[in-house]
């Protein structure tokens, strides 16, 4: 999606609590994706893939300079021959320890495997995030929780569409903490090459 369309998405949720939500959320995972060390795995559930929130990470990842963000898609069944994006199966999550960010997206209730994966990566030091359907099986086993119950003026997709805008923004905070020198820098020409302000 667009930043276009992020802003108007933006426009028709003014005044509900999800484009602030998404901004909590993404600065969560942005802050805790730490450069050369664990990487960025995103897994769904058997059912649900989150393909199309990995394509958006990888694409504002380039966009604001920030590699980290772009996230490995761990997937529950690897076809053979697939090529290496989509070649990581969920062995994956057993190696994640220390360093690494975990995130999860789980419309409905993840399976005992996934869940028992997640887990120990927590355990072996994994920073997890969870977009999630609200199931409880969740609660305590992510750092930072984004719910979209059923009922909610969203979907999933959408906020989804909201998170990986937000991450990829210069003024959330960068993981190395505070702004960048080349998000200052870029802010500064922005304001020196704007046309000056109509006389009031």
């Amino acid at each position: 999606m667009d930043a276009v369309r992020v802003a108007l998405l933006r426009e028709v949720l003014a005044g509900t609590e999800w484009p602030a939500a998404a901004r909590r959320f993404a600065g969560a995972l942005r802050s805790s994706v730490v450069p050369h060390r664990g990487g960025l795995l995103l897994v769904g559930t058997e059912e649900y893939e989150p393909w199309h929130l990995a394509a958006h990470l990888v694409d504002e990842s380039a966009w604001s300079g920030l590699p980290e963000l772009a996230p490995t898609l761990v997937r529950h069944r690897v076809r053979p021959g697939a090529p290496a994006h989509l070649a990581v199966g969920l062995g994956r999550l057993e190696a994640a320890g220390r360093g690494a960010t975990l995130l999860m997206v789980a419309p409905e209730r993840p399976d005992a495997g996934v869940l028992q994966r997640v887990h120990d990566a927590r355990r072996a030091g994994a920073t997890v995030l969870s977009l999630d359907g609200g199931g409880e099986e969740v609660l305590g086993l992510a750092h930072e929780r984004l719910t979209v119950a059923a009922g909610a003026e969203v979907d999933l997709d959408t906020v989804q569409h909201l998170v990986s805008a937000a991450a990829g923004e210069n003024s959330l905070p960068s993981p190395r903490g505070g702004r960048r020198f080349r998000d200052r820098l870029s802010g500064l020409a922005d304001r020196l090459t704007a046309p000056p302000p109509a006389r009031w």
